[in-house]
């Protein structure tokens, strides 16, 4: 590795090899060599003048591909497809006429873009899948352990913590069923030419339009898709692109909203995420035990969410049927943002299947605030032993600002209990309504929930992908 120049972070530090592969100039140029067969194959199948020996070198020479060729001519002619041509056709001399036959730059160079696309987000699908998974094993070991739920970051009625999980799965599934919905409906962009009029295949086919028609439609078989874009100038429309990278930031939004729980959870010392042994927290304070990689899911999280701009701008810009400020936009932000995305999936699966729970720490929390959650239930008890509700409400109001001030005021523990055990009104004593602190008579239908949730919703995609449970996330720092 050199280390007089700049290297991305986000191959360097973040990112899969499997997800960089997809993005690799290997990868790139292993498709465009496929997809010149692809084209060449539809052709001689539809009629041309092109020989089993022509089909059958371009295939022999589909993966040695001679890069110090292509890229010496590209410093002549400063055009990589052609560069690319050149290269293949030096080695295939016998089939060097046909290559590109028809086609413009697009035709390699846009279809590979969508098929790196669909397969990187089934990199995407397989580890969001786990994190789901990851997340609803948590949620089910900890269904019942209730714990101080927040509104405003204020203490709230209880809930439980494998609940609070429930609330991040859900927002991955529904990631889930937009990255699914999308990548189902990605299109090739077949041969369409230089305005997407297929004026080149009239020529070639002199005019034959039903032979024309079934070009798209073989091609994009070969290469393993349904059908191709009905229309398009030369490129296919530039909101693919914003369709795609949208999913991908709101599997970042979701991600980043966890991490962010996880990092509060975290300084309340309930939950913390994974730390190795020789991890060093801070480099001066020794003791520190830092969120740091649910920082960083919320940092790379930050740069997918704003990456999204970039292809809905660039798709709301494009002139007529073809613009060229495209290009070098598209070579930072798609592949970026599913290398950061890739992180990103990597620390939350890490995270989740690491997370640790300290439930002293929760209920000691808990039972500081459970006698104020607990005053309607008292109040409701001492109206039973003869009590006026409307009094006791103004008197529970009282003794509660007082035990507020208590603890805000002269740092003491809340004294409630104490308070109204001492107030006539009630005629309740300390053991009765100590009774009554019992945190899980306070947590509502939450074990419930989670587990309706994880039966009807969760088990099921689960099960249908069981296939590709059981990722593990290397993390690199």
């Amino acid at each position: 590795m050199s280390n007089d120049r700049y290297t991305s972070p986000l191959s360097e530090r973040y990112a899969s090899k499997e997800m960089q592969y997809i993005f690799s100039p290997d990868k790139k140029f292993r498709t465009w060599r496929k997809l010149w067969i692809a084209l060449a194959e539809t052709e001689k199948e539809l009629g041309l003048d092109i020989t089993e020996e022509q089909i059958e070198e371009l295939k022999a020479h589909a993966d040695d591909i001679n890069y110090d060729v292509a890229k010496e001519r590209e410093k002549v002619v400063r055009h990589d497809v052609m560069s690319h041509v050149y290269a293949y056709g030096k080695q295939c001399p016998n089939a060097k006429g046909i290559i590109h036959l028809g086609a413009t730059s697009c035709y390699v160079g846009d279809n590979t873009d969508i098929i790196l696309m669909s397969e990187a987000l089934e990199i995407v699908r397989k580890k969001l899948i786990n994190v789901i998974a990851e997340l609803a094993k948590f949620a089910d070991a900890h269904k019942s352990l209730p714990t101080l739920a927040f509104t405003h970051f204020q203490p709230a009625q209880p809930t439980t913590v494998g609940k609070r999980a429930t609330l991040w799965m859900q927002e991955f599934m529904m990631d889930l069923e937009d990255l699914e919905y999308v990548k189902g409906s990605l299109k090739l962009l077949g041969s369409k030419g230089t305005t997407g009029t297929q004026a080149s295949f009239l020529e070639l086919f002199d005019g034959d339009q039903e032979t024309i028609d079934k070009i798209d439609p073989m091609i994009a078989k070969k290469m393993g898709f349904e059908t191709c874009y009905p229309v398009s100038g030369q490129t296919y429309s530039r909101k693919v692109d914003t369709r795609v990278v949208n999913v991908l930031a709101g599997i970042a939004a979701s991600a980043h909203k966890m991490s962010n729980d996880i990092r509060l959870l975290q300084h309340l010392k309930e939950i913390e995420e994974p730390f190795e042994k020789s991890q060093i927290g801070s480099s001066a304070m020794a003791y520190k035990r830092n969120p740091m990689r649910s920082e960083r899911i919320a940092s790379l999280s930050r740069y997918v969410m704003v990456d999204a701009m970039n292809p809905a701008i660039t798709s709301a810009t494009q002139w007529f049927e073809r613009t060229l400020d495209d290009s070098a936009n598209k070579r930072l932000s798609v592949p970026e943002g599913f290398l950061a995305i890739d992180g990103i999936l990597d620390l939350c699966l890490n995270v989740v299947d690491g997370l640790v729970v300290y439930p002293k720490v929760i209920e000691k929390r808990l039972m500081s605030e459970l006698p104020f959650m607990a005053t309607e239930n008292i109040m409701m008890d001492a109206v039973k032993a003869g009590g006026d509700r409307q009094e006791l409400h103004e008197r529970i109001r009282e003794l509660s600002m007082e035990a507020g001030r208590n603890v805000k005021e002269k740092g003491l523990d809340n004294n409630l209990l104490e308070l109204i055990a001492a107030d006539p009104a009630f005629n309740l004593s300390l053991e009765e309504l100590q009774k009554t602190m019992d945190p899980a008579k306070y947590v509502g239908r939450a074990p419930i929930q989670v587990d309706v949730y994880l039966k009807n919703v969760v088990n099921p995609v689960l099960e249908a992908n069981k296939d590709i449970l059981g990722v593990t996330a290397e993390i690199n720092v």
